[in-house]
């Protein structure tokens, strides 16, 4: 008779999760992610309010959830919450910052907002979330929401594109010193997904236009579609994947 593999269990169940910037959008929908899954969530945030209105829908599904203020880009307080409440097993960070314009119009303060929360906030909260992993000796599943920006231009989108390059950088680096202790890093690169933050980009007519074109699918993306990359990451059925990204794009950046 064949002897026939055994599926890895895509089962969260024991798991505690971190989510950074769950309040909203890509962040929440990844916190209902693995929370569907079994995992124990930790929503992290700016806005506790928001936070505990969603912890509070959460419970009442039977999900296990908690709530913890963050602001990724404090490094000293984010480093100390995270060394009080984890080790966590997954890390999903969501939290970002995009002020768009020409380059030539960009202005240093700009730069430096954007890049204290997509690359220094990003860089100590994963550095933070580690650290508890390999100090308890736990394997763990550390996943950045970076973008399809991280391997392509875009227009005006110099600043942010730079940050997203920067973090697809730190998850390879990251991923070498960190395999032997078991500790995954990824990406998840998403294209334009539809969202409170994103509006008034599809509500102008040429960008709009510009974004569809670029979208095989012929769609913009949607919170959803990014949900079952994140259950995928975090769970035993990617065991062997570390170092890379997964591009949710609609094919963007195939040509």
């Amino acid at each position: 008779m064949p002897q026939f593999p055994s599926t890895p269990s895509f089962s969260l169940s024991g798991k505690r999760a971190l989510v950074a910037g769950a309040s909203s959008g890509i962040g929440m929908a990844c916190a209902v992610a693995l929370a569907e899954h079994g995992a124990e969530v930790t929503l992290a945030a700016r806005r506790a309010d928001a936070l505990r209105d969603i912890a509070e829908e959460m419970s009442a599904r039977g999900w296990a959830a908690h709530v913890l203020e963050l602001d990724v880009s404090d490094v000293a307080e984010t480093a100390e919450s995270v060394a009080q409440n984890g080790p966590f097993d997954v890390l999903l960070n969501s939290a970002g910052l995009a002020r768009h314009g020409k380059a030539v119009d960009t202005r240093p303060d700009d730069f430096d907002a954007v890049m204290g929360v997509n690359v220094r906030g990003a860089y100590f909260l994963t550095q933070a979330v580690a650290r508890g992993l390999l100090e308890a000796g736990c394997a763990g599943s550390l996943i950045n929401i970076s973008s399809q920006m991280g391997h392509v231009g875009g227009r005006e989108r110099a600043v942010y594109c730079a940050s997203k390059f920067a973090v697809e950088g730190f998850t390879k680096a990251m991923a070498l010193e960190f395999g032997p202790a078991k500790i995954r890093v990824n990406t998840i690169c998403p294209t334009f997904i539809l969202t409170d933050l994103t509006r008034s980009t599809f509500d102008d007519p040429d960008k709009r236009a510009w974004i569809l074109d670029k979208i095989k699918l012929g769609r913009p993306g949607e919170i959803e579609d990014i949900m079952g990359a994140v259950v995928y990451l975090a769970s035993d059925a990617s065991a062997l994947v570390t170092g890379t990204a997964i591009l949710i794009d609609g094919g963007w950046t195939a040509d």
